[in-house]
């Protein structure tokens, strides 16, 4: 009887093909984030700017609301009884005034965050359903400045405006025809001009200059409201990303506006430096800098007064967000080496604002 014996052959196991290593896209003494991490912590980000934003919106409701309310009870008082003075409906104009005034203050404060999350939206959010799927270049630099030194997007000028054309412009014409209405027609009309004329008196004021301050405070209005009506550079509105072809805080902004909206536009342009750097390894520390930085380096030989030693000045120009990256670059090369970084006034060129305008 044979036997017959089988032998049994385990299958190679299949090698395992190495996972891509994910390279972190922020170090900080010794943590390193990487780009999934990144991505969660900009969505708690842009949660947080939107909430901001929405409390500032509210806000801006309730300044309206207050206008409103007040000037709906005004006229209910001046019409309701006939021995009520006018002057009530010019007192509520100077308090409706009041309140466009704070509410341009708070829509400075609400486009501050709404800048935040509209750049978020256009530049990286936007960006990630397009392809190549990167964002854009300067977002995050625009988005590190507005965090380190925060600043108003917008004017004073364009606030105004904005919420004057938008809301109480109209208030103001429904005071304007109840004030004309409650000279004319309280307690009886008037039988010629004259007599409406000094009804429009107010105390020591006479009439004719009464109604000169009205028609001259409606034509400042209306003029201001036409003045500003380009300025559109209000991220909160529903405007291509900030109103104007780039953002708010690029250089090439800089003395695009002529005439009058020259003075009220804001002049706007991400901060500028200038650093120096006295080090012994130049070329070290230059190949740092432009492989970190990917920013340009120009050396100058200098002599030392009391050594008489020969040393390499550097001179790179850079933005105020990578004055910490060009520190810790030339860190690296050389612990010894020492950094000077002054403010720049106007830097064009070499990857800045252009160098001839268009």
């Amino acid at each position: 009887m044979a036997v017959k014996s089988s032998t049994k052959t385990k299958a190679k196991p299949k090698p395992k093909k190495d996972k891509p290593i994910e390279e972190p896209v922020w170090t900080y003494r010794g943590y390193q984030m990487k780009a999934s991490e990144f991505v969660t912590a900009m969505v708690h980000f842009f949660r947080a700017e939107v909430q901001r934003a929405n409390v500032w919106r509210q806000r801006l409701d309730t300044t309206t609301n207050w206008a409103v309310v007040v000037t709906g009870a005004t006229l209910s008082i001046a019409f309701s009884q006939s021995e009520v003075h006018h002057s009530i409906i010019l007192l509520n104009t100077l308090l409706i005034l009041w309140f466009l005034f704070i509410e341009a203050r708070r829509y400075r404060y609400y486009e501050l965050w709404s800048y935040r999350v509209r750049l978020m939206e256009t530049d990286f959010y936007a960006a990630m359903l397009v392809p190549p799927f990167h964002p854009s270049p300067e977002w995050a630099e625009n988005l590190a400045e507005n965090l380190l030194t925060p600043s108003f997007p917008i004017s004073m000028w364009e606030a105004f405006g904005r919420r004057l054309r938008r809301n109480y412009y109209w208030i103001f014409l429904i005071l304007l025809a109840a004030w004309v209405a409650k000279i004319w027609l309280f307690p009886t009309a008037p039988k010629d001009m004259d007599k409406f004329l000094l009804r429009a008196a107010v105390g020591p004021v006479t009439g004719e200059i009464m109604i000169g301050l009205g028609i001259a405070f409606y034509i400042f209005l209306a003029v201001f409201a036409i003045a500003t009506i380009n300025m559109t550079r209000a991220t909160g509105e529903i405007l291509p990303r900030f109103g104007d072809e780039v953002a708010p805080a690029s250089p090439s902004m800089e003395g695009r506006h002529t005439g009058l909206r020259a003075l009220l536009v804001p002049r706007k342009r991400r901060r500028q430096l200038l650093a120096l750097i006295i080090t012994d390894k130049a070329e070290a520390v230059s190949d740092r800098i432009l492989t970190d930085l990917k920013r340009g380096v120009t050396a100058l030989e200098g002599k030392g007064m009391y050594t008489g030693k020969n040393r390499s000045i550097l001179m790179c120009a850079l933005t105020i967000t990578e004055a910490h990256n060009l520190k810790t670059a030339v860190a690296k090369e050389d612990p010894k080496a020492v950094v000077i970084v002054s403010p720049a006034q106007e830097i064009l060129g070499g990857g800045f604002a252009p160098l001839e305008e268009k």
